[in-house]
């Protein structure tokens, strides 16, 4: 076990404008001289993620994971409860950015990097609680897999069920969610290469296609997260143009649906679900249908930020009790205690729903200046992450799973 900076000291001065390569540079000069110095070289790959050179940081990563797969994050406060994350090798979206839901807690991180095919081991330290921290992922799954049975006899009481996981994949969650009251979600289906092909060649139609599949159509590869690789496909034309330059073997593909607003706008909220209960984490405002947050210009328009704030300010009692339902049957559907849901309001009073999945980006580091009303929203959100944590922890039944 060593102690790490972590993601979430790491992140806050990278999104402050620090430049970390001096002290990426010191980290590896550390690793050099310390062979056994597992800590630098971990957050090392940290920062080269940062930086834009994954390659490197995956690299840097199973280095350190050779050394050591057990990480601890020191508590802010005095420790109330030590918490075990059961972590996924990868990139930072592999797993529950869970450092950022505890910065500045009372919480004693423990971060443990699972690898496929390991038996449970014998020298994790003492914890009061276990939290499944690995995101649904095509490369994830075995990894889940192998510890369902360890998990199944683990001494402590356990967070997010591994066995549930596998429900926010994109294409179980739509048949998952279908039908389900005050909601839309779009089947998705996983497709070929070749038989994606065929329908932008014209030829005759795989049999296995879906009926109602038609243009215009979202084509992803499976592990596309942050828009990456997304793109709308009008025609089959585009079709073959995007085939040729993606190389997947396999893609979701579902119906594209028009969300925008009245004003022309588009509006993709994201809502936290923490043991059931809704919680606003942002909202994005763009003029073009595929909204991220980063490229949504809010910190550019004092309007857009006026409209997040106000949804912020009343969405325990506006959009939280309008989509009351729809929240409680998604929570219901997916039977996580941590949940995240993007999503936009259609004209008709629905939640269009693009996404859930628990390994969404959530922090409080976004400029106080430009941002003063996120603080108290992702308090609450923190606020509510810890009580569910002491609550887990106190709970008498040890070892189940919602």
């Amino acid at each position: 076990m060593q102690a790490s900076l972590g993601l979430a000291n790491l992140m806050r001065r990278h999104l402050a404008g620090e430049d970390l390569t001096p002290f990426g540079r010191s980290l590896l000069a550390r690793a050099t001289q310390d062979p056994n110095d597992a800590a630098s070289l971990f957050d090392a790959a940290i920062i080269l993620q940062f930086l834009g050179n994954p390659a490197l940081a995956l690299q840097l990563q199973r280095e350190a994971l050779k050394l050591c797969r057990h990480y601890v994050i020191p508590a802010a406060l005095p420790a109330r409860l030590r918490l075990l994350a059961l972590m996924a090798p990868g990139e930072l979206m592999a797993n529950v950015p869970i450092e950022c839901l505890l910065e500045n807690s009372d919480i004693e991180l423990h971060l443990h990097y699972a690898i496929p095919g390991e038996t449970a081991p014998a020298d994790l330290p003492e914890h009061d609680l276990l939290f499944v921290a690995i995101g649904e992922s095509e490369a994830n799954h075995r990894l889940l897999t192998d510890w369902l049975p360890h998990l199944g006899i683990w001494p402590k009481p356990i967070l997010n069920n591994p066995r549930h996981v596998a429900r926010v994949a994109r294409d179980t969650a739509a048949q998952r969610l279908q039908g389900l009251p005050g909601i839309v979600m779009p089947p998705t289906w996983r497709i070929a290469r070749e038989t994606l092909r065929q329908l932008a060649d014209h030829r005759a139609p795989d049999p296995s296609l879906p009926a109602e599949l038609d243009f215009p159509l979202i084509l992803r590869p499976l592990d596309s997260h942050a828009g990456h690789d997304l793109s709308k496909t009008d025609t089959p034309t585009q079709l073959a143009e995007q085939l040729q330059v993606l190389p997947d073997d396999e893609f979701f593909v579902a119906p594209f649906i028009d969300y925008r607003s009245p004003d022309g706008h588009f509006r993709k909220y994201r809502v936290i679900l923490i043991a059931g209960t809704p919680y606003a984490c942002h909202m994005g405002i763009s003029s073009h249908w595929m909204i991220h947050y980063l490229n949504a210009g809010m910190a550019e328009s004092p309007a857009k930020r006026a409209e997040e704030a106000a949804f912020m300010a009343d969405f325990e009692h506006a959009f939280a009790v309008r989509h009351g339902p729809a929240l409680a049957a998604i929570d219901h559907a997916i039977g996580l205690d941590y949940l995240g849901i993007d999503c936009a309001e259609l004209p008709d009073g629905r939640l269009l729903i693009f996404e859930v999945d628990h390994a969404m980006v959530v922090h409080a580091m976004d400029p106080v200046e430009l941002f003063p009303y996120k603080q108290p929203a992702m308090r609450k959100i923190f606020m509510a992450f810890r009580s569910m944590l002491l609550q887990a922890a106190a709970s008498a039944s040890s070892g189940t799973c919602r």
